[in-house]
């Protein structure tokens, strides 16, 4: 590698255009070893199972960190090729997300543990509302009523209750004896015991109240949608889904009882009971 080439690869690592190039170069050669040969002033043709060219800088930075390999006028990808294209693709997901997302970084707990975590609030409706403010500037949504949300989505995918849309193409569990009942015999403990806790909290929250949270937190509707099946009047789904995220909240965090007044007698100092 030419010093001048070395100068533009260290000029050019942050242009994007040249990554690009390195990543369709390095995603060719994942493909299969090319051969390499000179082309037009300042670029390489690439033939193998396809044909492409591209600038020598992107050649140059490929051997320099290590992703491909030059030998007997052919170029292959080296065994680092493979996690760098993992890095890349997640690399850009994450950039998705930042770009399209809004990104909070909060709390949860984790294993009994509360532990910081970061938070797309864009990416379901509840997370929407919680953005939301009311006259005051607080948030529309206080954070027992956000968690209780989410934890009733968690016990909802733990206990397997989203409806299945396509065809199962999963073994059957082949410890099932012939005769034997199914259902939910074959589920897990886990899954049980997360529906079990998402029956009670929805009895908890109560026929009225239920609905417009199951349909938020767990299927992701949106307020317009809840208040068109239901034929509600506008705005009015925020409302009652703030009250039954906050009855939901009591449910799993009950306030400690209030302590009972005990009556007291006044009397004279020689007052005596009567038996």
């Amino acid at each position: 590698m030419t010093e001048a080439i070395r100068k533009s690869v260290k000029d050019k690592a942050a242009d994007p255009t040249l990554r690009r190039h390195l990543l369709r170069l390095i995603r060719q050669l994942a493909r299969g070893d090319c051969a390499i040969t000179a082309g037009e002033a300042g670029e390489v043709r690439l033939v193998g199972a396809e044909e492409r060219t591209y600038p020598e800088a992107v050649i140059a930075q490929a051997r320099s960190l290590g992703l491909a390999q030059l030998g007997d006028g052919r170029i292959a990808a080296s065994a680092a090729a493979s996690s760098f294209l993992r890095r890349a693709l997640m690399a850009g997901e994450e950039a998705f997300v930042e770009q399209h997302g809004e990104i909070v970084v909060t709390s949860a707990e984790i294993e009994g543990a509360r532990q910081p975590v970061r938070r797309n609030l864009a990416e379901s409706p509840l997370g929407v509302i919680a953005r939301m403010k009311d006259r005051d500037g607080k948030p529309f949504l206080p954070a027992e009523a956000l968690e209780a949300g989410e934890r009733l989505l968690a016990d909802f995918t733990r206990g397997q209750l989203q409806p299945r849309v396509t065809a199962s193409w999963e073994p059957r569990l082949a410890t099932r004896a012939k005769g034997t009942a199914g259902g939910q015999a074959d589920i897990a403990d886990s899954a049980i015991s997360a529906r079990n806790r998402f029956s009670r909290a929805v009895e908890a929250m109560g026929p009225e109240l239920s609905g417009v949270a199951v349909d938020v937190c767990c299927f992701a509707k949106g307020l317009e949608t809840v208040e068109r099946e239901r034929q509600w009047p506008a705005r009015s789904a925020k409302l009652m889904l703030r009250t039954a995220l906050l009855a939901l909240a009591r449910h799993y965090a009950p306030p400690a009882p209030a302590k009972r007044r005990q009556n007291h007698h006044w009397g004279a100092e020689d007052y005596r009971p009567v038996l």
